[in-house]
């Protein structure tokens, strides 16, 4: 059995060097088992809900899972 959620906010691993504005729209890098801002080729999985800065060590982001998506 695999229990999985869909909908909640949560801190995930995200690419590191890339802001996040209250907002944006946050992808699921699957090659990469990341959140990122780049739609091409991931998977939208909800908002970011905190900014987050671009430093090589910001590699937590929180968001707002939309299971609806």
């Amino acid at each position: 059995a695999v229990e999985a959620v869909l909908v909640g906010v949560f801190d995930l691993k995200k690419t590191a060097s890339q802001a996040w504005a209250v907002g944006d729209k946050v992808y699921w890098d699957n090659t990469n088992k990341r959140a990122t801002k780049i739609a091409t080729d991931n998977t939208l999985i909800g908002v970011a809900l905190g900014v987050v800065g671009s430093g090589a060590d910001e590699t937590t982001g929180r968001v707002r899972l939309n299971g609806s998506f």
